[in-house]
């Protein structure tokens, strides 16, 4: 690993450790797995601090343009919840596996990779084109056609399309939501990453990890907003359907 000079082999070992063992602090009691939680994202900041040689400054602003998410026609919560729960929670989960690797710096790791690979996920998943079970088609081809794009992608999306779910009323202008703010503040953070990632790979890249830790922090203020766990709960340890679910439930 190459990082800052004052941090050690052993103190890497220990947060993959964290990272590795997330999934044991579920089976703990509720003191002191809230204490682990605390405990691992204190050391996750602390590593990367040190790594980069400095501190992680606040959220920057918004910069990017955006549209109706519904065109013009108003989602209730829960309805947004059964829609977009599944592939927000699937994205932070994948979000979360880059952890070890931007702690290291490398951006060339598969799982930094993977999760801007344009080809990289299924967003919606071939369904055959059968009529009462009998393919009609000439050619005899009724397989369908997936459709695939990047991880990160379909959670700009999918967050998006969430936050703008949670207003008061339908007047209230997409821009001027928390949760819509939160959510292009991330997406500002996570472009610069991305840029850097797809561009031009490194195997020490700090500046990857600044964009890195200061969306982790954007991101559980979103989560808090649209009433989701932390990244810290170990909630997002495990995998998630992304499809639309049958109630607006954290599954």
């Amino acid at each position: 690993f190459i990082l800052h000079s004052k941090l050690t082999m052993r103190t890497l070992f220990l947060v993959l450790g964290f990272l590795a063992n997330t999934s044991n602090a579920l089976t703990l009691p509720q003191q002191k797995q809230s204490s682990l939680n605390v405990e691992r994202r204190s050391f996750l900041h602390t590593v990367i601090n040190a790594a980069v040689g400095g501190v992680i400054v606040g959220c920057g602003q918004q910069a990017l343009a955006s549209g109706g998410a519904t065109a013009g026609k108003y989602t209730t919560i829960p309805i947004a919840k059964r829609r977009y729960y599944g592939r927000v929670q699937e994205a932070v989960h994948e979000f979360l596996l880059m952890g070890p690797a931007v702690v290291k710096g490398d951006t060339t790791d598969p799982a930094v990779q993977q999760f801007f690979d344009k080809n990289g996920a299924v967003i919606v998943e071939a369904k055959r084109q059968d009529i009462n079970g009998q393919c009609t088609k000439k050619d005899g081809n009724c397989k369908g056609r997936e459709i695939r794009d990047s991880r990160y992608n379909d959670m700009k999306a999918s967050m998006y399309l969430l936050g703008n779910a949670f207003r008061i009323n339908q007047t209230k202008a997409p821009d001027n939501l928390p949760t819509v703010k939160a959510a292009k503040a991330f997406f500002k953070e996570m472009d610069e990453m991305e840029k850097m990632v797809v561009k031009k790979p490194k195997t020490n890249d700090q500046a990857a990890q600044k964009r890195f830790l200061k969306a982790l922090d954007i991101l559980d203020e979103y989560l808090d907003l649209v009433e989701l766990p932390p990244t810290e709960s170990g909630h997002y340890d495990k995998e998630f359907s992304t499809l639309v679910g049958e109630s607006s439930r954290i599954t």
